[in-house]
């Protein structure tokens, strides 16, 4: 029978185990020298510690061009929730409003003041940050709601879409705004727009009519010859004309945003029509004065759109 020769173990490590080397092939080592190699590496030079090549450099700066990426877009992202919570509060203020072409009252046009200070001081800071192509590197969101804001309330004083030179006046800083940011805002502003049909309908009984002077070209020599000739224009006429200008017109931003909203908007001026079919054509079956029951559900057919109130 031969003889088993079974290997020795190495001083100080287990049986087999190999050498282990540094990145430059040197053995490290033993646990028992690293106090030892601790102070004679705090006395080396810390070039030691991290070599350095042609390459160091180059890299470094890639990486506080990051960091700086990283720190910048923070910043804004946080700017555009403010600025997109303080848009909406200026919605909800503006639908406390009652009648259309007729300036907003003061209490509530004191609150949209101030809450467009506070967007101004808050774009200011991140002003810097998103000039140049900067502007398209990072989104900012938030400019949508507020063009929805200023459009709304531009519409309820003039009866009138804002333009987007109009818009980018209104913005309180020198940050540009871009066509998906317009078009986009005025896209939500619709719902807005079927928001408040809603609201005065179901308080006043009719579609909200605002009245507007005609302008050259919009009615005859005669009509034209008679002081203060109006033109009687209801939310819903105003919705149809935004929906059609939007349907033909040219695909801005992502199209899946784009074609989106334009489905929500066209839903969106139908829910304003039945609104208005079911106040003009079943109003009138209803004896003038009737009021439904607040207090009892509806339990009627059909898409529960028939809407009625008091004359």
């Amino acid at each position: 029978m031969s003889e088993v020769i079974v290997p020795k173990k190495r001083d100080g490590g287990a049986m087999g185990a190999g050498i282990k080397r540094d990145y430059q092939g040197k053995e490290k080592g033993k646990r028992n020298g690293a106090a030892a190699g601790a102070a004679a590496g705090a006395a080396a030079p810390a070039a030691a510690d991290h070599p350095r090549n042609a390459y160091t450099s180059m890299f470094e700066s890639f990486r506080d061009e990051l960091d700086e990426h990283h720190d910048r877009r923070m910043r804004i992202g946080k700017v555009s929730r403010d600025v997109t919570a303080m848009s909406k509060k200026i919605i909800f203020s503006l639908q406390r409003v009652r009648k259309l072409s007729q300036p907003i009252p003061e209490r509530i046009q004191s609150e949209i003041d101030g809450r467009l200070k506070e967007i101004a001081e808050l774009l200011e800071t991140i002003q810097p940050d998103v000039q140049g192509m900067n502007r398209y590197r990072y989104p900012l969101i938030c400019l949508e709601e507020f063009v929805e804001a200023v459009t709304f309330a531009h519409y309820l004083r003039h009866q009138t879409l804002m333009t987007a030179a109009e818009a980018q006046e209104a913005l309180p800083a020198d940050i540009e705004l871009t066509a998906p940011d317009y078009v986009f805002g005025v896209f939500d502003l619709t719902g807005e727009m079927m928001r408040f049909a809603t609201a005065v309908t179901a308080l006043t009984g009719s579609i909200p009519t605002g009245e507007t002077p005609l302008g050259k070209g919009e009615a005859d020599a005669d009509a034209q010859a008679q002081a203060g000739a109006q033109e009687k224009r209801t939310i819903l006429s105003d919705m149809q004309d935004v929906s059609s200008m939007l349907q033909i017109c040219p695909t801005v931003g992502r199209y899946n945003v784009y074609a989106k909203k334009l489905d929500i908007m066209i839903e969106q001026v139908r829910k304003v029509e039945r609104l208005g079919y079911g106040v003009t054509v079943r109003g009138e079956e209803r004896p003038k004065g009737w009021m439904p029951d607040l207090n009892e559900g509806y339990s009627g057919g059909g898409d529960g759109g028939d809407v009625t109130m008091a004359d």
